[in-house]
């Protein structure tokens, strides 16, 4: 399964956030781990599933991976 980061963008609202996880729980997807320190979440899609969330004004989408430092 896919697997994405979502965070609130600059100067966007809280409720913003819960408004992104809704839209994640309605399209099939599920979120799997709260991210308090940037104001996000992780969230994770089915293969088959085409989610909408980059459409969304106020959060920021990224595909989450692991990351290695030099």
């Amino acid at each position: 399964m896919p697997s994405f980061i979502v965070s609130l963008k600059d100067g966007a609202d809280a409720s913003q956030l819960d408004k992104a996880k809704k839209q994640v729980t309605d399209q099939g997807g599920k979120v799997t781990k709260e991210l308090k320190l940037i104001k996000g979440f992780s969230a994770e899609f089915p293969d088959d599933v085409q989610h909408t969330l980059e459409s969304n004004e106020h959060v920021q989408v990224e595909n989450d991976g692991e990351v290695h430092t030099q």
